[in-house]
């Protein structure tokens, strides 16, 4: 009976040399039992993320023909697209004046998730005929592969004869004595061209199109519109108060 119960102290108090810390029995179970239910909440996870993919591919297809009606009303709008890109904070930095005249010819953009969502999507600009290229739809595709790596694939635009990627040198600014040359939007279109068109990369220019601008593009365009209301408001108090002025000139003469 002794010998049992030293036996079962003794099996309690086994230590396990752990990256030379030494484990008590009872922790090391207890862990053990933690880990159980860690793997538990894992496959409860996998499942809940199957479950959210096929409720947003559910609502992908419901969303479907507001997007369409939404782009039969901006393609009646002019220059809606690039007022929306030009009030972007993010994404007015990346426009050059070459490429605003470019997008003037945008009456589309469209973003599309792949049918089961979490393998990638696709950013497309359509475009109206015009001087610069013959394309009328250049895209860039994002597939998701394993590991983490991303697999790019771009539209090469085919340019007219005399174009090609707008590339400026800007003007000197003051305290900088050397031009710089201004990069323009259309390179994102050849970022992967010739390198394999696989990354690990985290493409920020997509994400901005994607989870801001596409979602609610009205957002940006209201901007433009707003400033300029402000603007004109703004004129019209000076006009007020120049008025006032003056009364109060006249007055002070009499």
């Amino acid at each position: 009976m002794g010998e049992d119960k030293g036996k079962k102290l003794k099996a309690v108090e086994v230590e396990e040399e752990n990256n030379g810390i030494l484990i008590d029995g009872e922790l090391l179970i207890s862990i053990e039992k933690l880990q159980e239910i860690q793997d538990e909440l894992e496959k409860i996870n996998e499942e809940a993320s199957e479950k959210v993919l096929e409720v947003e591919c559910k609502f992908n297809e419901i969303r479907k023909p507001a997007y369409d009606k939404r782009n039969e009303i901006i393609k009646a709008i002019p220059d809606f697209w690039l007022t929306a890109f030009i009030s972007h904070p993010a994404l007015s930095e990346l426009l050059t004046d070459e490429d605003q005249k470019i997008f003037k010819y945008l009456n589309n953009l469209e973003v599309e998730d792949s049918k089961d969502v979490k393998s990638g999507y696709s950013i497309a600009f359509k475009f109206n005929p015009n001087p610069y290229f013959e394309d009328t739809k250049v895209s860039k595709t994002f597939t998701f592969l394993e590991e983490g790596i991303t697999k790019i694939t771009a539209t090469p635009i085919k340019w007219k004869e005399g174009m090609g990627i707008p590339n400026v040198v800007a003007e000197e600014k003051k305290g900088n004595k050397r031009a710089h040359v201004e990069e323009s939007f259309f390179t994102w279109f050849s970022d992967s061209e010739h390198k394999g068109d696989i990354f690990e990369i985290q493409d920020e220019v997509a994400d901005i199109i994607k989870e801001d601008l596409w979602s609610n593009p009205l957002t940006y365009f209201n901007n433009e519109a707003d400033e300029e209301e402000f603007e004109t408001d703004d004129e019209g108090d000076d006009e007020e108060n120049g008025d006032d002025d003056e009364d109060d000139d006249d007055e002070d003469e009499d």
